[in-house]
């Protein structure tokens, strides 16, 4: 096989790509149908039922879980979840296997005489509990590698993304690999910062650099550097950036030690970071970024809406279940966290903080971050 670029090369083919369509309708049942009928029983029967014996609804999530737990229903959404995921994993790999030689050969090829950089650590020690966690139950992991060359934890990644924009359908009007949600993030940026001109651009937790290209595609006189913890992920990204013709860096570093000068960033960015982290993690990122943000830089981060003050007790219920069941460790601990008291304490001005929700199509995000005041010490 032979392609001109990686994207041409993400093909999967007509058996491959019925397979992976039935999974993105799966999920969708299961994340869609199932659990707004889920949502219905409890008002109906669970509720109820709880409420006669205990004298009052369930209060939170916790009161709620036996409940839940011993409901067939509530069992049924469970393993058609559970089990969605392993065969997204399966059809997935599907393709990333029978690609990926030609893939990592690609990826070699662009990369020999580079317009950007790669910086990686082999000596980095992977913070806990993410070293010891398959994050989405992902195979092996986003740190799995056989050699200098392997690219199968991060090509893999990048192919469950695009089962799902196949399921929504967005992959019928876009080239594999676009960049939609930074976009997206770009957009919400250049809304609420319209003065921002960033030098230089860093991209915390970057995975495998999609989305770190619309920061370069929208600040193209910009520096643009994406940082993760994964070796796979930035190599990808580099390659990725690299096939694209943009003179992007990438660093395998710990978002809590970054290992740039102080004051050195512009912008700083994340997307679906900060639920993959740790309660003792967040906060150092956050003093981190403080730490790179010059004096009017800004620091935007994009992540799960969450939040259980405006969850349903079901859907708060079904959010545990993801934390005990399928790889997000961290998901209702973040949901759970004060971010705006946390950016405070990291040392951002209380009027500089944002904490908030951003709507795209039938859902949200939750955006949250901080600018560093102009003249700042």
């Amino acid at each position: 096989m032979h392609a001109t670029a990686l994207r041409e090369l993400y093909r999967p083919l007509h058996d491959e790509a019925a397979r992976q369509r039935f999974v993105g309708v799966l999920k969708g049942f299961a994340n869609g149908t199932l659990e707004q009928q889920l949502a219905a029983h409890y008002e109906s029967v669970l509720q109820p039922r709880f409420a006669r014996e205990q004298g009052h609804a369930p209060r939170d999530r916790d009161e709620a879980r036996a409940l839940f737990e011993s409901d067939p229903l509530f069992q049924l959404w469970g393993s058609m979840v559970y089990n969605s995921q392993d065969l997204m994993w399966q059809t997935v790999d599907e393709t990333c296997r029978r690609i990926e030689a030609d893939f990592e050969a690609r990826a070699r090829q662009v990369t020999a005489q580079p317009r950007g950089s790669l910086t990686l650590d082999p000596a980095l020690v992977i913070p806990k509990p993410i070293a010891d966690v398959e994050i989405h139950r992902q195979p092996g992991g986003y740190f799995a590698s056989a050699g200098p060359d392997d690219l199968h934890a991060a090509l893999i990644y990048f192919g469950t993304i695009e089962l799902y924009r196949s399921a929504k359908g967005l992959s019928a009007n876009a080239a594999v690999g676009e960049p939609g949600i930074g976009r997206f993030i770009v957009s919400v940026l250049k809304r609420r910062y319209p003065d921002l001109a960033p030098r230089r651009i860093l991209d915390l937790g970057c995975g495998p650099g999609i989305e770190t290209t619309a920061l370069q595609e929208a600040f193209p006189e910009a520096e643009v550097h994406g940082v993760d913890l994964s070796a796979p992920f930035v190599k990808f990204a580099h390659a990725w950036a690299e096939d694209r013709g943009a003179a992007m860096h990438f660093r395998q570093a710990d978002a809590q030690r970054t290992g740039y000068p102080d004051g050195h960033f512009d912008l700083i960015v994340s997307h679906i970071l900060f639920h993959e982290t740790w309660h003792d993690i967040a906060p150092r990122i956050f003093a981190e970024a403080r730490r790179l943000l010059a004096p009017g830089g800004v620091f935007l981060n994009a992540d799960v809406p969450y939040q259980p003050a405006r969850m349903s007790i079901p859907k708060q219920v079904t959010n545990d279940w993801q934390v005990r069941n399928n790889g997000e460790p961290f998901w209702t601990g973040f949901a759970d966290t004060d971010v705006a008291a946390k950016l405070r304490e990291a040392g951002f001005a209380a009027d500089e903080v944002v904490a908030t929700y951003e709507p795209l199509g039938a859902g949200q995000y939750y955006f949250f971050g901080g600018r560093r005041a102009r003249g700042a010490s």
